[in-house]
């Protein structure tokens, strides 16, 4: 499948969307149509969009599982994949089958176009080949697949549905070539491609899940040879996105049910996810779920007596590596960055998401983080879920100019303010160019950045006039203080929209943002600093930590602050996980990184200690939280960046500082995926210096300063770095540079 971004839809389609003559919520629907080839093919292109998401056969091999992303480029329009099939195809018959699930119901991250729908067009060595139902394609209902009639639905924020599979039902091979379906009728024509309810198609700018073989959990040899009854528990290798697999013999109409120790989603069960029910026919009998789940065990409800002949599991995931890396001599930072890393990367499929169980759902304040980490701890296959992010939200605004998310969406269009500043901030969208280098979603962007930074205004004073929007949500916690929030996030979208301007050529813009930037940090100094520390106005609380360090972050605070400022950071505990990593980056940024490193060992210990892989949505574990949320894994980006020093200083990565800040560590090392290549960087802190290794990739430039982690040391340059006016300047290769 293709993962090239191209930024329209595509126009011209031959073939037109099909169904049968009835669509109805949680429908799966059958396709088969016969390909008949003189020769093998080349290329054979095939494109295939529908709502809600597909597995395709050749012959009864499987080629696509789960194809098609949530519905929602645009508000009404819909995503289609590319797949090359010469691979699969031969000279003579062949006989693709296609499985189509139609959800039918809205989401936090689906758009439903009302209509069960398939659009599948197939291009062999440049000729089109008919793609309409009287080209070939017959439908019939999948007739083991309905709904789940008792327990629990997933919540409202989930447009994926329960399944359930009667095996006593089903029609066995109906995906091979052998298969007689001459009783199907042909599928109903409904629309042309860019018709109809499903509107424009986009190519899918991102690569097919990754999936595994099938795979044994962690305790299989522990799994008993029959079923005693009730649940058999499971164990996975960390927090995996998974479908569960079994394989028993038993008697017909016992049902098995298969879900994850998250499937409660946070909340004590009040937030149920996806679960998977098998009702047995008789005999040995094996089924794969087609719906993901994910956590760290899987629980089967097995009907007692049944002979257990394998229960697994298939891996599946976004099309990335886990490539960076950070160690320590300190094992708390190291389990930190790598439970933050495992985090990222279950929070990842059709876009990001703040939890990958619960909901699903593209907050920005989740991605804002999630992106800065992701050039720490992923490969840069990683960077096409950050452009479409950035995308979403921009094709998504609303007609009045406010940008809202989650998106895409079909029952939630509410603007959270603070959040959307940040997606637009020196954190958001410029973090995402300037570590990637791909400038090309911003001539698209800059007009929707443009047209929501009109939303806001001053008052008198030249503050900001607090925007409520449809959530009035800094973050979740007690002493938020808004006024602060506000101001400081808006300093920083201005700063971005400067640096837009002024890579774009936007010459008349520049001056515009840098004027009113200037007037609300005089503002926020003139009237929000007091005898406590940062305060705005209005605020009636406590002092709070994130006004504090926002102040910093912002560029608001100034030496005379720093003393009071700090005194606020080391006391105050207001920020949840998700404003932390601006707290922590703060103390940093106020050369405190002692007090940082202390911060984070004190806030983190109940995560870093917990008998989990991933990190939570708040600081005590359970309620209604998540047990895998995206926003507590600011700690992976500061140790990577700040600790280790590791920071671009140009696009992409071409010029890049190492500045090592170790603070209680005596060795720390990371390993960067960079748009350049590979980064390595190691530093030993030893008595009176230190030494550093570095690895420059080819088409870097590095700029090394030891003046932080080695304070007053004589630092050698090795032959071929160059002094410059901010350390030794060296190019690609690896270096070893000593201090002392």
């Amino acid at each position: 499948m293709s993962d090239t971004v191209i930024d329209a839809p595509r126009r011209g389609w031959t073939a037109r969307w099909i169904w049968n003559d009835a669509s109805r919520p949680d429908q799966w629907m059958r396709f088969r149509r016969r390909l008949d080839l003189g020769t093998a093919a080349r290329r054979a292109v095939a494109r295939i969009a529908c709502d809600s998401k597909y597995w395709l056969w050749i012959d009864g091999h499987p080629v696509v599982r789960e194809g098609a992303l949530k519905r929602g480029p645009t508000a009404r329009d819909t995503w289609f994949d590319e797949i090359d099939l010469a691979p699969h195809l031969r000279a003579g018959a062949n006989q693709i089958a296609i499985l189509v699930w139609y959800w039918g119901v809205d989401g936090f991250s689906h758009n439903d176009s009302g209509h069960g729908g398939l659009l599948c067009e197939v291009e062999i060595d440049g000729a089109v080949v008919d793609g309409t139902a009287t080209g070939g394609w017959r439908v019939s209902p999948h007739p083991a697949y309905e709904p789940t009639a008792d327990g629990p639905s997933p919540n409202y924020r989930l447009s994926e549905r329960n399944v359930r599979f009667d095996a006593r039902r089903d029609d066995p091979g109906w995906c091979e070539a052998s298969y007689d379906d001459a009783a199907w009728p042909h599928a109903s024509e409904l629309a042309r491609g860019g018709e109809g309810p499903w509107g424009e198609l986009w190519p899918r700018p991102v690569a097919a899940w990754r999936w595994s073989e099938p795979l044994a959990y962690v305790d299989a040899a522990s799994i008993p040879a029959i079923a005693p009854g009730g649940e058999v528990v499971c164990r996975l290798p960390s927090n995996l996105h998974v479908v569960p697999i079994v394989e028993l013999t038993a008697a017909a109409g016992a049902t098995v049910v298969m879900k994850t120790d998250h499937y409660a989603g946070g909340g004590n069960g009040q937030h149920f996810v996806v679960r998977a029910e098998y009702v047995t026919r008789d005999g040995r009998q094996a089924f794969e779920a087609p719906n993901w789940v994910n956590g760290h065990a899987v629980h089967y409800d097995l009907p007692a007596g049944a002979t257990i002949h394998r229960l697994g599991y298939r891996e599946t995931g976004y099309d990335c590596d886990l490539s960076g890396a950070f160690a320590c001599d300190d094992p708390f930072y190291a389990t930190l960055w790598a439970k933050a890393q495992r985090t990222l990367y279950v929070t990842m499929r059709d876009t990001y998401f703040d939890c990958p169980d619960r909901e699903r759902a593209q907050w920005w304040g989740d991605v804002v983080i999630e992106i800065g980490e992701s050039f720490y701890g992923l490969s840069r296959h990683a960077d096409a879920l950050s452009r479409k992010a950035i995308l979403d939200l921009c094709r998504w605004q609303r007609s009045d100019g406010v940008l809202f998310s989650p998106v895409p969406a079909g029952n939630w269009f509410m603007e959270l303010p603070p959040q959307m500043l940040a997606a637009i901030s020196t954190y958001g969208f410029w973090t995402y160019f300037w570590h990637s280098g791909d400038d090309s979603w911003m001539a698209e962007a800059y007009p929707h950045v443009r047209r929501y930074l009109e939303k806001w205004s001053l008052d008198e004073r030249d503050l900001v006039v607090h925007r409520s929007g449809e959530w009035d949500w800094g973050d979740w916690g007690e002493h938020v203080d808004l006024g602060m929030i506000d101001a400081t996030w808006y300093v920083l979208a201005l700063d971005a929209a400067a640096r837009y301007a002024r890579h774009l050529g936007r010459i008349d813009d520049i001056a515009g943002y840098d004027t009113l930037r200037a007037r609300v940090l005089a503002a926020i100094r003139r009237h929000c600093w007091t005898a406590d520390g940062w305060r705005s106005p209005s605020h009636q609380g406590e002092i709070d930590d994130r006004a504090a360090a926002m102040a910093v972050l912002c560029g608001a605070s100034a030496p005379e602050h720093r003393a009071a400022t700090l005194a606020v950071l080391a006391r105050v505990r207001h920020a949840s996980p998700y404003m932390e990593k601006y707290v922590l980056e703060a103390l940093f940024a106020l050369d405190a990184d002692d007090l940082a490193f202390q911060r984070m060992r004190e806030r983190y210990a109940p995560m870093v200690e917990a008998p989990v892989a991933t990190l939570w949505e708040f600081w005590t574990r359970g309620g209604w939280g998540t047990e895998n949320h995206a926003w507590a894994g600011g700690p992976l980006t500061l140790l990577s960046q700040i600790a280790v020093g590791i920071d671009p200083l140009e696009p992409g990565y071409r010029r890049f500082r190492v500045r090592p800040r170790p603070g209680p560590l005596t060795t720390l090392s990371a390993t960067v995926p960079s748009a350049r290549g590979i980064i390595r960087a190691a530093f030993t802190r030893r008595a009176g210096g230190g030494t550093l290794t570095l690895e420059v990739p080819t088409g870097s430039q590095a700029v090394i300063d030891l003046s932080a982690a080695c304070p007053g040391a004589t630092v050698r340059a090795p032959s071929g770095a160059a002094r410059g006016a901010d350390g030794l300047v060296v190019g690609p290769g690896t270096w070893t540079v000593e201090a002392g």
